[in-house]
């Protein structure tokens, strides 16, 4: 129901439900962000394989590098955190007129990109970096208020990510590609220490719930072993901390071992026939996997920087992105937590994605080739959330 300050001054209630688009910020940014990671990967394979020629701010290169991560992966960020913390804290969160302000922000700063030149850099980079510390603002508001302090641990993360951001227009505006490929390396591992963050608190509750199996144990030392050594892997793979290669590839090897060791434990097997959650348990072990790779990539020849990386992102973030937001998204609109052989498809698909882009090479002789197969199945399987979910997301609960 809404409020409605009469001319005499009264308050009534009104049957008008409010727009349910900007209810809660998992719908618009689910959504959108969802149909830009489309718009991205297709804009820049037409790029690469010379289809069209457009000059944006940063080159590129650092489009894709930036709009994948700051673009994409943060506005999903920021819609599940900013959702979750109003079940950890019982406070309303953003929503409404102020909703539209943080996603109108966030969409001038996908825009503004196109027009380098036209508009001043320092422009632009201030309205994209803009959007991560209004969304911890909004974030630690209801945590603050709640004096649930334990959560507030995810606002630093997102300034550390907003960090990374200002440092990412900075190569642009300096054409300085090191600086780049450092802020970019970054926030993929500030990801995917918030992955495996989340990962550990949800994950064997998803899994006993969705297969009515028993919940796994915890074993703290594992736990405390996974969240350490993956913070070392963050320090050491966003390049703040120089170590020689091999002390760094260890690092990165005893991570690997740890989430490996923990996903294990959650038991893969028991979820096949639960769409919802084996994926979830394969973007985990594309974490264990791509801190592997990562380290291998240090210390030899075997494996490339870029497949550790796109194991990361695409393997990891992707498939847990599709399948958490498919999830997040029915049960916050009052819907059975279940899906079809439509959504079992997508997440086939976005999964085959990550196959083809990292190991393609083995199989194809063409790099056009990897990517085209790649991009087509990563639109294959969100554009089957985007189809499917577009009246969840657009309509009021149930």
């Amino acid at each position: 129901m809404a409020l409605i300050l009469n001319s005499n001054g009264s308050i009534t209630e009104s049957s008008q439900q409010p727009l349910a688009f900007l209810e809660f910020a998992f719908r618009p940014f689910f959504l959108l962000a969802s149909l830009f990671s489309i718009f991205a990967l297709l804009f820049w394979s037409a790029i690469l394989s010379g289809h069209i020629s457009v000059n944006t701010y940063g080159g590129s290169l650092w489009w894709h590098m930036h709009e994948m991560l700051f673009g994409f992966v943060a506005a999903i960020i920021a819609g599940f955190l900013l959702t979750a913390v109003q079940n950890w804290t019982k406070v309303r969160t953003l929503h409404g007129k102020g909703l539209m302000l943080l996603l109108s922000i966030w969409i001038i700063a996908r825009v503004l990109f196109f027009f380098p030149g036209s508009i001043p850099d320092w422009l632009i980079a201030s309205v994209d970096i803009a959007f991560l510390p209004l969304a911890a603002l909004a974030l630690a508001y209801p945590i603050v208020k709640a004096k649930l302090w334990r959560n507030l641990m995810f606002v630093p993360v997102l300034l550390l990510m907003s960090t990374a951001n200002v440092f990412m227009h900075i190569s642009a505006i300096t054409h300085d590609s090191a600086l780049m490929s450092q802020a970019a390396s970054a926030m993929v591992f500030l990801v995917t220490f918030v992955m495996c963050l989340m990962g550990g608190r949800v994950f064997p509750m998803f899994t006993a719930n969705g297969t009515q199996t028993p919940r796994v144990d915890v074993l703290a030392w594992l736990e405390k072993l996974a969240i350490i050594s993956t913070l070392f892997a963050v320090l050491v793979g966003s390049g703040l901390v120089e170590l020689p290669a091999i002390i760094s590839a260890i690092i990165f090897f005893i991570a690997s071992a740890a989430h490996a060791v923990r996903v294990l434990r959650w038991k893969i097997w028991v979820t096949f026939k639960t769409p919802l959650v084996w994926p979830l348990h394969l973007s985990y072990w594309c974490i264990a996997l791509g801190l592997l790779l990562y380290g291998l990539s240090m210390v030899t020849n075997w494996v490339s920087h870029s497949q550790a990386v796109h194991t990361l992102t695409v393997g990891a973030m992707a498939t847990m992105i599709l399948a958490m937001i498919s999830r997040v998204s029915l049960g916050h609109t009052g819907r059975t937590i279940v899906v079809g052989k439509t959504m079992t498809i997508a997440f086939m698909a976005i999964f085959s994605a990550f196959i083809i882009r990292v190991f393609g090479l083995y199989w194809f002789d063409s790099y056009q080739t990897i990517l085209a197969t790649s991009v087509l199945f990563w639109v294959i399987g969100y554009g089957c959330f985007i189809v499917l979910y577009f009246p969840v997301l657009t309509k009021p609960n149930r």
